[in-house]
């Protein structure tokens, strides 16, 4: 998989062969980036990439300006591969490593307000309710903050009633949704 855009475009990074992930396509990375890029600036933004896996979406960001990501993956495996992928695109001074579940982490006491959240769970996994509630209520969002999910069309009815919008874009089978601070 590579960087689409910016200071690290064209770089390959490593995408772990396990059925605990399903790397985010190019095809639907391009479309959300180039809908990202006519609604926020990414010089110096805060982001958290939520479920990372490969961190394609932090490390993206990184490579179109943001200061920092922030990253949230459970699984040993897949932690590792992402710490290489940090390493080998040498930002390590701009990324942290969360080693637990979403649900978990979005319990924690704030870090900082993040101007981008990323969030791109297994798409049959509904542990992202409690994870957009928990982010929304403990102000995770900056001001002008913006949160992306990324779920199946299959699970829509349930995304609906659980995340409270619809969708903003469909691409293929995936469905992106989004909600501001």
């Amino acid at each position: 998989m590579r960087i689409i855009s910016g200071e690290l475009k064209g770089r390959f990074i490593n995408v772990p062969k396990s059925d605990l992930i399903r790397p985010t396509t190019d095809r639907v990375r391009e479309t959300l980036f180039n809908l990202l890029n006519n609604q926020i600036d990414f010089t110096g933004i805060n982001v958290l990439d939520i479920y990372a896996g490969s961190g394609s979406l932090g490390l993206e960001c990184l490579s179109r300006g943001a200061a920092s990501t922030d990253f949230v993956e459970k699984n040993f495996v897949i932690q590792k591969n992402l710490q290489e992928n940090i390493n080998l695109l040498k930002v390590e001074d701009r990324c942290t490593i969360y080693k637990m579940e979403a649900v978990r982490f979005s319990n924690l006491p704030k870090k900082k307000g993040y101007d981008l959240i990323l969030a791109d769970p297994p798409f049959f996994k509904d542990d992202i309710y409690n994870v957009v509630k928990n982010i929304l209520a403990g102000k995770f969002l900056s001001s002008d903050g913006m949160i992306v999910i990324e779920r199946s069309k299959q699970t829509r009815e349930k995304d609906i009633t659980n995340i409270g919008i619809e969708p903003f874009r469909a691409i293929g089978d995936t469905l992106l949704y989004k909600l501001t601070a």
